[in-house]
């Protein structure tokens, strides 16, 4: 057996597990994966701190993670916090907590803050991974629950980079209260999204790009929504190519839904019933901008990211 390593990605919305065997040549396989809900970043954008009970729920999944981590035999972990730790009061007692959590594998290891160009870097590493060379440049989207990352490059790296201050759970505390929203909550959102999404695009280049890479919770489920899954299913959701017009179809639908019509979606996660339309809002808003400096015309959705991304980070610094 190769050795096994762990990657955690700890979000605005989720945290996530790879635990992954490396092979004699680098390469990694799966050996376990997995994402719960935690909402780590509630109500933060509006308090600046991050709330005791949304630190216990992730500390209790992070702790289940650990007895995963314990019983596949993990020999290095790496745990990356993004959005909702960078800017909290009270950052200090998250960080502490995770390293109680994960001293118990790997004694002083701690989750790190990295910057929003870091974040965008280990994300293209994950998503682009398993595309033709040929397809890049590549523009790869990770939607997040409270920053969402743009990057372009190809298979020489990354060109260009900006971490946008815009996430589903962002766009939704904000401009997003009714259920279901109504149209000028909707048209502010949207003006919210274009408002920020706009600054992006000033920062990162796009007119060159030839593919889109959707990646993170948000653009894998409007992806199983769109295929009509009865229930979430990675291998299918993966590298599947959504024309824009469909992806318009599915986010329309989506926020214009109240929180049970959601909820009743079988491949919904009870977590992104309430963020889901933030989500849609900001996802639409990208497909009209690359469409029109880019002509872009699909949207490819990788389940690989900064997971992946991560994961692979440790084994390149070996």
């Amino acid at each position: 057996m190769g050795e096994r390593i762990a990657a955690v990605d700890c979000g605005t919305n989720s945290i996530r597990l790879l635990v992954a065997e490396v092979g004699a040549d680098g390469a990694l396989t799966d050996v376990h994966r997995e994402m719960r809900i935690v909402r780590l970043g509630q109500g933060v954008d509006a308090s600046g701190r991050l709330a005791p009970e949304a630190i216990e729920r992730t500390r209790a999944a992070l702790a289940d993670y650990v007895d995963v981590m314990t019983a596949t035999g993990v020999t290095r972990v790496r745990m990356v916090a993004t959005s909702a730790t960078r800017d909290a009061a009270n950052r200090d007692d998250f960080f502490e907590m995770t390293r109680v959590e994960l001293g118990q594998v790997v004694p002083g290891a701690v989750a790190e803050v990295i910057t929003g160009d870091e974040e965008a870097r280990l994300s293209f590493a994950g998503a682009v991974g398993e595309l033709s060379a040929d397809a890049g440049p590549f523009v790869v989207v990770d939607l997040g629950g409270g920053s969402t990352e743009l990057v372009v490059g190809d298979e020489n790296g990354v060109q260009a980079a900006y971490s946008a201050d815009i996430g589903c759970v962002r766009v939704t505390e904000r401009c997003l209260p009714g259920n279901p929203p109504t149209a000028e909550q909707i048209s502010a959102a949207r003006e919210f999204a274009q408002q920020v999404l706009d600054e992006a695009f000033a920062k990162v280049p796009v007119d060159q790009v030839r593919t889109w890479v959707g990646v993170a919770g948000t653009m894998t489920t409007i992806t199983a929504v769109a295929l009509d899954l009865p229930e979430y299913d990675a291998s299918r959701v993966h590298l599947t190519r959504l024309s824009l017009a469909e992806v318009h179809q599915v986010c329309d639908r989506l926020v214009a839904m109240d929180h049970d019509q959601r909820a009743a979606l079988g491949p919904m996660h009870p977590g992104r019933v309430d963020v889901i339309g933030g989500g849609a809002v900001i996802t639409e808003v990208l497909a009209d901008e690359l469409a029109r400096r880019a002509g872009v015309s699909e949207l490819v959705v990788s389940e690989h990211d900064i997971l992946d991304g991560i994961a692979m980070s440790i084994v390149n610094a070996a």
